[in-house]
């Protein structure tokens, strides 16, 4: 479908293209069998000035917003869902700096993220603390000049080749959610380590890592925002960057429709196409129908966001809850069609297919984001 993108963010897909088909799709496959970091393919990102799309102008950045962080992610993650992790999350963890940092603590971060100078990477699950983010155990206590953190982060996406981190910790306990207040914290800080590197089923070029805090000692310019407002810049910040994981969904599914639609036009059966077949073709217009209806709800609800609504929390929880629905069916379905070959690492649509649960998961599981849907219908 045409989505009216500006001649500026036409510029930002077709370079993102560019880059993810001759960049990573050549080496997708390995990156997944290694696990390894792409980060040849990020400094190429940075060299494309496609990590500042969504940085404002007045701090090195293009001054676009979520329509173009989509843009990319979709792109990238139309080759390899772990690429568009890894470019995601760079901006998952500069989004509560762009929402609730000071005018000087965006001068000292953003620009870096921007040139690619340094990635972010945002921490708020723990081993007791996912979907009940308010549960973190992970504390800054307050001293004379600044506090001390000690605890641990699960499950970090750029976890240690990130350079800057947005990390959500307890200064008040006894408050619960409400006690909790988000910092950054620098690589290098004395007392901050790094655990185990996650072996994961999919996005395997993402790298995944346990943070450590151990009497970290940080200034108090560290603090984003207000003590105490640590769980509502989180909320703030999904709303905004939920829409980016189904982006990456829908990447996901078109890159996996791609390769069973080229299969399925090529390989013959009983002496015909599978093409022929009514059963194969009401897959594809199924999956077909699901990518765009998926993309609509995308690309709707990032303009909202840039547009300058106030109220998206619904709308976004919509999109990554359909998006990463369909993802999955589809990949699945993918699969499917190609038969044994689409079950053989020698075709991608099983690491589509791998890639593509984790988007059901992370940023709020799908069950989570039924309630955030509900509880907005029933208010």
């Amino acid at each position: 479908m045409e989505y009216f993108l500006t001649e500026e963010q036409q510029m930002i897909r077709d370079m993102a293209r560019e880059i993810a088909e001759k960049k990573i799709k050549p080496v997708r496959q390995e990156l997944d069998e290694k696990g390894e970091f792409p980060h040849d393919i990020m400094a190429e990102l940075a060299r494309s000035d496609l990590l500042r799309v969504f940085v404002p102008e007045e701090y090195e950045g293009m001054g676009g917003g979520v329509t173009e962080m989509c843009i990319v992610t979709e792109e990238l993650s139309r080759v390899c869902p772990g690429v568009g992790t890894t470019y995601g999350a760079n901006g998952l963890a500069a989004m509560p700096i762009l929402l609730y940092g000071s005018d000087e603590q965006k001068k000292r971060f953003l620009p870096k993220i921007a040139a690619g100078e340094s990635f972010a990477a945002f921490a708020l699950t723990e081993a007791d603390a996912g979907s009940d983010a308010g549960g973190i155990k992970t504390t800054a206590k307050e001293v004379e000049d600044g506090y001390v953190i000690n605890g641990t982060k699960q499950f970090i996406t750029n976890g240690e080749v990130a350079d800057v981190y947005s990390v959500v910790v307890s200064t008040d306990p006894a408050k619960g959610a409400r006690g909790a207040s988000i910092f950054v914290i620098e690589k290098g800080t004395p007392g901050f380590d790094f655990g185990k590197e996650e072996n994961k089923m999919g996005i395997r070029s993402s790298k995944t890592t346990q943070l450590i805090f151990n009497d970290c000692k940080i200034s108090k310019e560290n603090l984003l925002g207000k003590r105490g407002l640590g769980f509502i810049i989180a909320m703030k910040t999904f709303d905004r960057t939920r829409p980016g994981v189904a982006a990456q969904a829908v990447g996901t599914a078109q890159g996996a429709f791609d390769e069973a639609l080229a299969y399925a036009k090529e390989r013959k059966q009983f002496g015909k196409h599978i093409t022929s077949f009514q059963g194969i073709q009401f897959m594809l217009a199924d999956m077909a129908t699901q990518i765009e209806a998926a993309r609509s709800l995308v690309y709707a609800t990032a303009r909202m966001i840039d547009a300058g609504s106030k109220n998206f929390a619904r709308e976004s929880a919509m999109a990554k809850l359909y998006a990463s629905d369909v993802a999955m069916r589809v990949t699945t379905d993918a699969v499917q069609i190609m038969g044994g070959y689409g079950y053989m690492k020698e075709y991608p649509t099983e690491k589509f297919m791998r890639d593509a649960k984790i988007l059901q998961i992370y940023e709020g599981t799908n069950q989570i984001q039924r309630e955030v849907i509900a509880s907005h219908l029933i208010k």
